[in-house]
């Protein structure tokens, strides 16, 4: 039961569930998982037919948290909850919602922070490559799990995004919608490289230890945390970080040393230690590679439309136009092959100002767009 405090328009407390898999998940990378967990959140009410659910898919830094409170003294709610609620562009009142924390995670899903049953010790840098194809099989397999046989819609920005785009790819059968926010069909050579600075930073902290730096007790927090500064600017528009904090100082005097004197300075170091307090370094190093590594023209010799010919549902992709680091013209990418292979498809660039995180943002003319959409989604299942 909600609180009274959270509102009419939230989910209110959820609970977490972790389900085991003892089915073995192949991966792309030639090694196999023997078992292992998933952490998930459901929000609404699976309807009797079990056609009304809409798969969330999170990215780089997200887990299956993406609505609702744990608890009552919880200060922020999921990480989506702008978007998923009663009465929310994901309105829980006719979709059932299920958010999942993917493999290779660390937030209750197996990965290098969980135990490796097989040893009894951490995973650590054990744990295997995992991509954006062994989240949707994982997920294929959660489906089953659930009683699912085909998602109304799946939906995700970023990362997310690009789950939603295999899913349409390698699961024709069982998607109804794709809705593809602020991603991109493949990482450019520049965010390749911001990825690769960032793994840098983590690799040369003296307690990364290898990866083993769970077993000696330590995090090699410096370098996650100077991982998740530089990763934060790419998320920012230079306007948004000009407005927010211009060259705003915290005094009028010159300090003449390397002490944080400007706004911007304190921002980021906030940010980043915040981040290590949640998150796991290996589990970050994971998942840029799953970025990395995404392009799901690359087996059809690069043609992004011939693999957009397996795509049976239909598609919204929407785009962000202060977005630098997945911008529009990279939606456009994704909207022109899927017209190319002759897939029905709808498309919107969403005027904004703060960068590639305007995808987490309540503005009111994507929110308007996302609903009404998934409100048609709602009336096609009888919601």
């Amino acid at each position: 039961m909600s609180k009274p405090h959270f509102g009419n328009a939230s989910v209110g407390i959820v609970t977490p569930e972790i389900l085991h898999f003892d089915q073995p998940i192949r991966l792309e990378c030639g090694r196999q998982l023997n078992q292992f967990d998933l952490a998930v959140e459901t929000y609404g009410t699976l309807n009797a037919d079990r056609s009304n659910a809409v798969l969330v898919c999170h990215a780089l830094s997200g887990d299956h948290h993406a609505a609702g409170y744990h608890s009552a003294e919880d200060r922020k709610p999921g990480w989506w909850d702008s978007c998923i609620g009663p009465g929310k562009p994901i309105d829980t009142n006719r979709l059932f919602v299920v958010s999942l924390n993917n493999l290779g995670g660390c937030a209750g899903s197996s990965g290098p922070a969980s135990i490796n049953p097989e040893t009894g010790s951490y995973w650590g840098s054990d744990f295997p490559m995992v991509t954006v194809r062994d989240w949707v099989r994982a997920q294929a397999m959660l489906a089953d799990r659930l009683g699912i046989e085909r998602w109304a819609a799946c939906v995700g920005g970023s990362l997310g995004g690009m789950q939603v785009m295999q899913w349409a790819i390698d699961e024709p059968d069982r998607v109804g919608h794709a809705v593809i926010i602020a991603a991109t069909p493949k990482l450019s050579a520049q965010n390749i490289a911001f990825n690769e600075i960032a793994r840098q930073a983590i690799f040369s902290d003296p307690d990364f230890h290898s990866g083993r730096y769970l077993d000696k007790g330590v995090t090699p927090e410096r370098g996650l945390r100077l991982a998740r500064m530089l990763g934060h600017i790419t998320y920012l528009s230079d306007e948004a970080m000009r407005e927010k904090f211009g060259r705003m100082r915290r005094s009028d005097i010159l300090g003449y040393d390397f002490d944080v004197e400007f706004e911007v300075e304190s921002y980021l170091r906030y940010q980043g230690q915040q981040f290590v307090s949640r998150f796991d370094a290996n589990t970050y190093l994971l998942m840029t590679k799953a970025l990395d590594y995404f392009d799901p023209a690359a087996e059809y010799g690069g043609d992004l439309a011939a693999a957009m010919e397996r795509v049976q549902c239909r598609s919204l992709v929407i785009a962000f136009e202060a977005d630098w680091r997945f911008s529009p013209e990279r939606s456009r990418e994704i909207v022109h092959a899927l017209v190319a292979a002759r897939k029905p498809v709808a498309y919107v660039s969403v005027p904004s100002s703060l960068g590639h995180d305007d995808f987490l943002m309540p503005i009111p003319y994507y929110h308007r767009v996302l609903g009404d959409y998934l409100a048609r989604v709602a009336r096609q299942h009888g919601s």
